[in-house]
């Protein structure tokens, strides 16, 4: 008997997507009224995106043209109990963020150096007009630990920070964004000090604060942060 290779490749993609859709025709008979409705988008589509706060708030994106991006964090003293660098460490894991996205960040260790060289610098757009940078980034942290409230034994990272974006282009370094970030993390339940080294929870913590704070300017997909409610 003679096989007919040709159409058999051909009938491959349909029975795939055959088998894609009975699976989620099954799933949608377990669920009821939207949910079904949501859960074959997530199968056919995938999870919808979710625009950047600051696209939305200013029409404009800091990918635009390829321009400059000078990421500065400001951590009070009585904040580096924890971490002593935790500014200089927070801006590097948020820079490494938005390069990632495809944005044109000035490396953090320039500005690290600016800013240990110029120690008396008091506003954003001073750093900006220095390192000739188009946008500058700028975060102002208010509350900052890695353990649960109350207890040394627990670890639960929270953050409290100001994220503001100044616009270098008009010469004198306008305010443009303000959001304000309030993190948790274990969001469910704090971690107990025994299960895991202080410094990979410090580690994980700024890896999800700087994505929390990234995400004001890139794309991100609903039920990203399902995974960040325990720590692995």
């Amino acid at each position: 008997m003679r096989i007919d290779n040709h159409h058999t490749m051909q009938d491959q993609p349909r029975r795939q997507m055959l088998k894609l859709l009975l699976c989620s025709m099954l799933l949608a008979s377990t669920c009821t009224g939207c949910k079904a409705v949501v859960l074959l988008g997530y199968l056919i589509g995938g999870p919808p995106s979710i625009e950047p706060p600051f696209d939305i708030q200013t029409k404009t994106s800091l990918k635009e043209d390829d321009k400059r991006i000078a990421v500065v964090c400001y951590a009070p003293k009585e904040l580096k109990f924890d971490t002593e660098d935790v500014d200089d460490e927070l801006a590097q894991h948020v820079a490494m963020r938005l390069n990632s996205h495809g944005m044109k960040v000035i490396a953090p260790a320039a500005v690290q150096n600016w800013l240990d060289q110029n120690d008396d610098w008091d506003s954003p757009a001073e750093v900006g007009h220095a390192l000739e940078a188009d946008w500058v980034v700028y975060i102002d942290m208010q509350e900052y630990s890695l353990w649960e409230e109350g207890s040394m034994e627990l670890y639960r990272g929270r953050t409290t920070a100001m994220v503001k974006v100044f616009d270098m282009n008009d010469g004198d370094g306008e305010e443009i964004f303000t959001k304000e970030i309030v993190s948790v993390y274990p969001i469910r339940a704090p971690k107990p000090a025994h299960e895991i080294k202080r410094d990979r929870f410090k580690a994980l913590y700024l890896s999800r604060l700087s994505e929390e704070i990234g995400q004001l300017f890139y794309e991100h997909y609903a039920g990203d942060e399902i995974a960040h409610g325990v720590v692995d």
